[in-house]
C-alpha cells in the first residue's frame, strides 16, 4: 500500500508541475479553470509552488516515516510553500489594480 501512496504521490505532483510550468510559459489553462483565471501566469506560479510544497511535504514528511519523517522541518516548510501557493493561485483570480487618473500640470 505504502509504494501505491507513493506512486499516485508522484503522478500528482508531476502532473501539477507540469501544469504550473505550462501555464507560465504559454498561458493556456484547463478549461474549466479559465473563466475564473485573469492573469494565468500567475496562477501557473501558484500551480508550481503547490507542486513543490506537496512534494517537499509528502516525500520528506510523511512517507519518510513515523511521526513526521527524518527532516520534519523541511517537510513543515513544504507545507507552508504549498500553502503560499494556494495563496498565489488565489491573487491569480483577482483583479489587479486600475491604473488611477493621470495628473496633468496646470
Amino acid at each position: 500500500m505504502h509504494l501505491t501512496l507513493v506512486v499516485l504521490g508522484a503522478l500528482t505532483v508531476t502532473a501539477l508541475a507540469a501544469l504550473g510550468l505550462v501555464a507560465i510559459v504559454t498561458g493556456w489553462l484547463l478549461p474549466w479553470h479559465r473563466s475564473r483565471v485573469l492573469r494565468p501566469r500567475l496562477s501557473g506560479l501558484g500551480t508550481l509552488l503547490c507542486a513543490v510544497g506537496a512534494g517537499l511535504f509528502m516525500f520528506l514528511g510523511p512517507f519518510m516515516g513515523p511521526p513526521h519523517g527524518e527532516r520534519g522541518d523541511v517537510a513543515w516548510g513544504g507545507w507552508v510553500t504549498f500553502m503560499v501557493g494556494l495563496g498565489v493561485g488565489f491573487l491569480a483570480q483577482r483583479p489587479g489594480r486600475t491604473p488611477g487618473p493621470t495628473k496633468t500640470a496646470s
